[in-house]
């Protein structure tokens, strides 16, 4: 197998190290720059981002935009807008004209530089916008009131002597890290003239009641334009009773003006249909779709709709593989699309009208695409090295993308980079499994293993680059790290996907059972005996039913905010219809055996391996309550063990300053029970 060299991102004992060389630790990590989603020029000439540096001082990330002509061979990104004082983000071209947002507005600059123009002047704060094709209007996000009339904050008293308490009559109450406030993230469309955007504009989502984008992932994916700019096409799951039950977003079409309610392009569909895009012609709607209502991880079908007709066709319907973005060709022939397959997130090309897919990149994780006259320019990434941008053939998939950008050489110049190899095995149900180990350069004949398990559970540990769970951060920590992508990951067909379902504990340990055993035969540097476990979410609660099913396989546990109880969390999570999908669909009443086959707290008796237990305090997905009771078994049960509560994160750490602490306290963990770690 190919080997795949990635960065070294702590460092590993002094023995090890090459004379010279350099292990980039957590904190070079922290401050390395993360270039976002470009915006092309529609002659494909100027690509114009929003870069992230960290203030460390402040805990936090700032943003500036730069810019790159891609007409001049050899040229370097320059800044574009870069006040000091306000973070600019999410750039847009339409013309010659960079829109972008900073301090609760919609700002404008020329493409080629000049001086930023604040063009609007409402109240109240939004969330994303979106400019007309034609440049005469824009359509924001904010969230409001339901029902609000414009952007105009409403204006709400509060009695004298009213309490703190919420109030609730349904569900949502919280929702991923915020509880509910009332509002909801609706869409208000203004006009774009000479004199700017002023105004409060006035709102499109008529008499609908749910969040547009979505909550708590949905961004500009979900808006979209048409080409003549009088009308926008939305995605939207109504609220109601079942709101935490249901997965049916819908596309809803609706005037720029305001002038006629949304109508429903997809009510016949009652699972997710999101990512509306209108070809360039302005003749197709494109997006994906899919099929079982109440699963998240359905296969995403791309879907074309004739808009002068109505009539849908399933493009991608015989590829089986999970459409993840989608942008249109220039000349609306085909589209560009990413899908995982087999630890790698390609680029791919899909015509139009017959649906063929071809391949246009191998290796790497493209995270973000921008289309040009010239083609597609994308951000990628891989274990190799944070994101960066590259231009890809338009039409041949064997030609390597020329890269455009090295945002971080200079922060990287010097640093080894540990190996990464692939193996694969027969796993339960004997299909084929794929997993990687990665190795520190210079490392001793045998290492420690860390071995990584991914969350999700319908996720991979594929070839891209983690600033939460970096694989190389362990390696370049004096461990060899092993990731396997046991039965429910992504990336290898739907089946292999849907086989986690009702079956937690069940294929996926046999698949970690038999992929640990199979790299370690087949890597003799791996010390077979001396290895540690850890994961998040699905991988943390992994780390729990490893405790009990396979306790005398590890010196140590990391887990992260992962299930304790299957009976508490299924009354605790916010989005029901998650858990319950995956055991079954029914609820917890309704088939307690479901989760209760699976159910970690049924095993605490079994309990022996010193375990790290890290939650946050704001983890409404897999709450808290998990994690302290997770370390109230262990500590009931006299189990080395350690709790770190992040009072300030959610489901992951973000902060600067929180990711150094949660690596130091992971990696001295690890140490503290292995034998050949950085410690030693």
């Amino acid at each position: 197998m190919k080997r795949i060299i990635a960065a070294s991102l702590l460092a590993i004992a002094a023995a090890a190290v090459p004379a010279g060389a350099r292990q980039l630790t957590i904190a070079d990590v922290t401050m390395l720059s993360r270039i976002g989603a470009p915006a092309m020029s529609q002659d494909g000439r100027w690509l114009v981002w929003a870069q992230r540096e960290t203030d460390l001082a402040a805990d936090r990330g700032r943003y500036d935009l730069w810019r790159l002509d891609l007409s001049r061979g050899g040229a370097v990104p320059t800044r574009l807008v870069a006040d000091p004082q306000m973070d600019e983000n999410d750039p847009q071209i339409v013309g010659s004209t960079v829109y972008y947002s900073a301090d609760d507005a919609i700002w404008s600059v020329p493409v080629t530089g000049g001086t930023p123009w604040r063009l609007t002047d409402f109240k109240g704060g939004f969330n994303g916008f979106k400019v007309a094709p034609t440049g005469d209007r824009v359509v924001v996000w904010a969230d409001r009131r339901p029902g609000a009339p414009s952007l105009e904050p409403a204006m709400e008293k509060k009695a004298a002597d009213a309490g703190s308490g919420r109030t609730y009559d349904r569900l949502f109450v919280r929702h991923w890290d915020t509880w509910a406030d009332g509002n909801r993230s609706q869409l208000f469309v203004l006009p774009l003239t000479g004199a700017g955007a002023k105004g409060n504009g006035v709102a499109i989502t008529g008499a609908l009641v749910g969040d547009t984008p979505s909550k708590p992932f949905g961004g500009g994916e979900e808006v979209s334009w048409s080409a003549d700019g009088r009308t926008v096409y939305f995605a939207l799951r109504e609220a109601g009773r079942i709101e935490p039950l249901s997965t049916n977003l819908d596309i809803f079409a609706a005037p720029a003006d305001g002038s006629a309610a949304p109508v429903n392009l997809t009510d016949a569909n009652d699972a997710t249909d999101t990512q509306p895009s209108v070809s360039p012609d302005g003749r197709k709607l494109a997006y994906v779709a899919m099929r079982r209502p109440g699963y998240e991880a359905d296969r995403y079908v791309l879907t074309i709709r004739d808009l002068a007709t109505g009539k849908a066709v399933s493009l991608t319907e015989r590829w089986d593989r999970s459409v993840g973005s989608i942008n249109w060709a220039p000349d609306s022939r085909s589209l560009y699309v990413t899908a995982e397959d087999t630890q790698e997130v390609p680029l791919w090309r899909v015509d139009a009208q017959s649906g063929e897919v071809t391949r246009l990149t191998q290796q790497g994780h493209v995270s973000a695409v921008a289309i040009g006259a010239k083609g597609p320019v994308v951000a990628m990434d891989s274990l190799t090295a944070p994101g960066d941008f590259y231009r890809v053939a338009a039409n041949a998939g064997n030609a390597a993308p020329q890269r455009l950008t090295n945002v971080n050489a200079a922060k990287l110049a010097g640093i080894d980079m540990p190996t990464v190899e692939r193996f694969s095995f027969t796993g339960a149900n004997n299909d084929t499994v794929w997993g990687y180990a990665v190795r520190p350069v210079g490392a001793p004949a045998k290492l420690p293993i860390a071995f990584m398990v991914h969350g999700g559970p319908q996720g991979s540990s594929n070839n891209s680059w983690s600033y939460r769970w970096n694989p190389a951060v362990f390696a370049g920590a004096g461990y060899g790290l092993v990731a396997v992508d046991f039965h429910g990951s992504t990336g290898y067909g739907q089946a292999f996907t849907d086989a986690i379902r009702n079956n937690w504990g069940g294929w996926p340990l046999e698949d970690l059972q038999k992929g640990l055993s199979a790299a370690t035969a087949k890597f003799s540097w791996l010390d077979a005996d001396n290895a540690c476990a850890l994961g998040a979410s699905y991988g943390g609660y992994m780390m729990n039913w490893i405790e009990g099913k396979w306790p005398d396989r590890f010196k140590c546990i990391v887990q992260h905010d992962g299930v304790f109880d299957a009976r508490a969390m299924a009354y605790e999570t916010e989005e029901l219809w998650f858990d319950e999908w995956e055991h079954g669909g029914k609820a917890y009443f309704e088939d307690p055996e479901a989760f209760e086959k699976w159910n970690p707290v049924n095993l605490v008796a079994k309990w022996k391996t010193p375990q790290l237990v890290i939650t946050g305090e704001k983890d409404f997905r897999i709450p808290y309550t998990q994690g302290l009771a997770a370390f109230t078994a262990l500590q009931r049960r006299d189990i080395p063990s350690r709790l770190l509560a992040f009072p300030n994160e959610n489901h992951w750490v973000l902060k600067p300053k929180n990711s150094r602490q949660w690596y130091g306290e992971v990696i001295g963990w690890m140490d503290r029970w292995t034998e050949g770690g950085s410690a030693r």
